[in-house]
């Protein structure tokens, strides 16, 4: 079940933090969403020491964004025939029916922003993230990596006042149609070969394309160490794709975790990177402060 190097298209489903909604409200523009497709990109600072990857559900949020958004159906729950319609592996297209009844229902975007808004975040990652916040620019670059979406993400780190913080978000990409009384319309993010993950994204991938043009724009001088911080079993693969220098950071007796304790066992050796488990974002900084640390 190896994870296979397919073309990626990261533009249809990645946010530029220069055109995110927090940067568009200063400029005085309207449409939340014009990041998410054909956005301007901007270039990325080449000096930063260590690139740290977040996934968002139940990572930065201490839900998944996407079992949020039923309490806005009637009743906060969904029809059976709805629920029925999901196929495993293919979540994503199951969550585009459930945003299309949604909006069927009436459910308008004021709505459902409020509702992602007020996810909370995992025990101490807004103090995780203030700290990377407080250390000099070269140190971090900071990406999201996440199976839920460009707007459910951009609204949740744009209200937490974070939004800046992240050079880019990759995800499945959606917006409003306010032409079509105002439906959340969402797509899959790419398509891959790898066995393991669902059909619509496979965050190595992400991670892999990523590096390497990150690499290469950076005249090919490598990051330090690079670092992923997640909790899911669509986490672990591109946690297998770093190497014994980097950090892989489960949240602790999640599924990434368990994966991860279950190659060591059944390969040893396989699971090259070191394996640092969280349970609050404190865990997170304790070695976090050790690898600023580092010389080079």
């Amino acid at each position: 079940m190896s994870c296979c190097f397919a073309p990626a298209h990261p533009s249809a489903g990645e946010i530029d933090p220069a055109s995110s909604a927090h940067y568009r409200r200063r400029r005085g523009a309207t449409n939340h969403n014009m990041a998410e497709q054909g956005a301007p990109s901007t270039v990325l600072p080449n000096d930063r020491r260590f690139v740290i990857f977040f996934d968002f559900d139940e990572t930065l949020v201490d839900e998944t964004s996407d079992d949020m958004v039923v309490q806005a159906a009637p009743g906060g729950v969904l029809p059976g025939w709805l629920k029925d319609t999901y196929r495993p592996s293919r979540y994503n297209e199951y969550m585009q029916r459930v945003l299309a009844y949604l909006a069927e229902q009436g459910v308008t975007e004021s709505t459902i922003r409020s509702i992602i808004e007020k996810i909370p975040a995992c025990p101490g990652i807004l103090a995780l993230l203030r700290f990377i916040q407080s250390r000099p620019a070269r140190d971090f670059e900071v990406v999201c990596v996440s199976d839920a979406n460009t707007y459910f993400i951009d609204a949740w780190l744009t209200n937490a006042g974070v939004r800046p913080l992240f050079l880019r978000v990759f995800s499945n990409p959606a917006q409003f149609d306010h032409r079509d009384g105002g439906q959340l319309r969402m797509k899959p993010f790419h398509a891959h070969e790898c066995q393991r993950c669902p059909s619509n994204m496979c965050k190595a991938v992400v991670v892999r394309e990523y590096l390497t043009r990150r690499v290469r724009e950076r005249d090919g001088r490598p990051y330090q160490r690079v670092l992923y911080v997640g909790d899911g079993a669509n986490d672990f693969c591109p946690s297998t794709t770093l190497s014994p220098r980097d950090i892989a950071f489960p949240r602790r007796d999640f599924p990434m975790h368990r994966l991860i304790r279950e190659m060591a066992e059944a390969q040893p050796g396989k699971f090259k990177a070191s394996v640092v488990p969280w349970a609050s974002g404190e865990d997170i900084i304790n070695t976090l402060r050790k690898v600023v640390e580092e010389r080079g």
